[in-house]
């Protein structure tokens, strides 16, 4: 293999050598997860035999990241990531610790299963956003496209050998010990975090805090109507699939007669079926849209569910979780790349947050109503209508087209920087700027039609307010106005623009008549002297 191709190939990110310890890191950590997952959804089935019991597990595990996704994506980007990477590691340490000692000493209760999967769940909230935002500083450029599928590959890896392992260790030396296995895989991420050295982020002063960034994102993930049409189908797709996850472990267990070790085996399928189609999915997108892609893997879930109503042969069982996992890894992929390719880097983070606290929203009221829908029939029917919900909404929403994410959202730089008499301070606000246009009365239609597409690029940059007014003495004088929180954000704004920006901004100028730019003008509010 040439260097040239050695650089393109998919593994090198693996020749860098932090990512490579990390990503092992990642892959130990995620095994021992499904192995305390596996153990938790199991012995939930002993200690309470209601649907409903369950499925609170399972939603106790995924409630966390719906409530926390967003202020763990702020977190991420204003603490040092590996930090607050340690310290969540030794969280979900302490509760596997937790979840061990009760098992050995026979004190463990479905109350205390539920509470310490709460807390579980709180590590992955604040985990999923800050692993994501310390790839591209662990590989060049080039590479951060390859590192992000190798996060994928290894989760999945993780997925087909954590739940087979815990099954087994479940079945042969019970919960205790299948815990401990748990927390030693910890103690590996948390030699690996410590071993990297990573540089220190300098303060140019225009560091965002806390409640600023989580505005910031919030109008960001408000004012992108891309971004939107990408909740709603992934809120969809999972609000019906969570019915196979809610109900698997008493699917295994009543309609198939298995024992633990048969449920890790049905998850391990699960994970070697989302590995075989990560490797087929590149393929099939040579061939077939995002909006395709995605309609199939609803397709092929709600023929999975339909298939396990029945009670088919355990190894029937198993091939259907092989095509359960494909599918699986097609719909996440396509809308996770979706809402990837139209987020700028600014606020990636944030904004992929918003959508993990969509997935697990879904996946988490999903769960919750399809236990009580099956306490309230029974498995097998629920399956059944759940599956019929989901064939029928991926055909109806197949029609709300995914973005393409086709736009460059590359800073520009082009902003110039504000005129100021003299230093403005960073938190002085707010901010209010005018840009003054002259346009032609003729023009005027299709001028403000392209500044109504500039006002979504103005609020998802950091205004929360914006307008257009025309002058009462020269109709063609036409001043458009936003607000920013304070100078520092303003800007903050421009370091945001993207190059698709800015070529909105040229089609919005190019009505403005004379050979002069548009007039901008920064108002700043003046704070009024107290009266003695």
């Amino acid at each position: 293999m040439t260097d040239a191709a050695a650089t393109t190939s998919g593994f090198a990110p693996l020749r860098q050598k932090v990512f490579a310890v990390l990503w092992v890191a990642t892959i130990v950590g995620n095994t021992g997860s499904f192995i305390r997952d596996v153990a938790s959804a199991w012995l939930v089935t002993d200690l309470s035999a209601a649907p409903a019991a369950v499925a609170m597990v399972q939603a106790a595990g995924t409630l966390p990241i719906f409530l926390l996704a967003i202020p763990a994506g702020v977190l991420s980007d204003i603490l040092d990531r590996r930090k607050l990477l340690i310290v969540i590691q030794l969280l979900l340490a302490a509760a596997s610790v937790c979840l061990m000692l009760l098992s050995a000493t026979g004190l463990q209760s479905v109350s205390s299963l539920i509470a310490l999967t709460f807390v579980g769940g709180i590590g992955a909230a604040l985990m999923a956003p800050t692993w994501q935002a310390i790839v591209p500083e662990l590989v060049s450029k080039q590479d951060v496209k390859s590192a992000v599928a190798l996060n994928s590959l290894g989760i999945n890896i993780s997925r087909s050998i954590g739940p087979a392992v815990g099954g087994l260790l479940l079945a042969w030396f019970g919960a205790a010990v299948t815990y401990g296995v748990d927390v030693i895989s910890y103690v590996f991420v948390i030699v690996a975090l410590m071993w990297w050295r990573r540089p220190a982020t300098p303060d140019d002063g225009l560091s965002e805090r806390f409640f600023g960034a989580f505005r910031a994102g919030l109008r960001f993930a408000k004012a992108s109507r891309e971004l939107h049409v990408v909740l709603l189908r992934a809120a969809v797709f999972f609000a019906f699939a969570s019915a196979v996850w809610a109900l698997l472990p008493l699917v295994a267990r009543n309609l198939l007669g298995g024992d633990a070790g048969f449920y890790g085996i049905l998850l391990g399928a699960v994970g070697a079926g989302a590995i075989g189609g990560a490797l087929i999915l590149p393929r099939l997108r040579t061939r077939f849209d995002a909006d395709a892609l995605l309609l199939g893997a609803a397709v092929v879930t709600a023929a999975v569910m339909a298939i396990l109503s029945v009670a088919p042969p355990q190894w029937a069982a198993i091939m259907a979780l092989l095509a359960l996992g494909a599918a699986w890894i097609t719909a996440l992929t396509t809308l996770n790349g979706a809402a990837q390719a139209i987020l700028p880097n600014w606020v990636r983070g944030r904004s992929l947050a918003v959508y993990l606290t969509v997935f697990n929203g879904a996946m988490t009221a999903g769960s919750l109503a399809w236990g009580a829908v099956a306490e309230a029939l029974d498995i097998p029917l629920t399956l059944n209508i759940s599956a019929i919900g989901l064939a029928a909404a991926g055909l109806l929403f197949h029609f709300v087209k995914l973005p393409k994410g086709e736009s460059d959202l590359i800073a520009s730089n082009h902003w110039p920087e504000p005129l100021v008499a003299a230093p403005v301070d960073n938190d002085r606000g707010p901010v209010l700027i005018f840009i003054e246009y002259k346009v032609d009365k003729t023009e005027r239609p299709d001028f403000l039609t392209a500044l109504a597409r500039l006002s979504n690029e103005r609020r998802r940059d950091g205004a929360y307010g914006w307008g257009v007014t025309e002058d009462a003495a020269d109709p063609e004088r036409i001043v458009e106005w936003f607000m920013v929180e304070s100078w520092a954000e303003h800007l903050r704004q421009h370091r945001r623009v993207s190059k698709a920006d800015a070529d909105v901004q040229q089609e919005v100028r190019r009505f403005h008549k004379g050979a002069e730019a548009p007039v901008v003008s920064h108002l700043l509010s003046i704070n009024r002297p107290q009266q003695t």
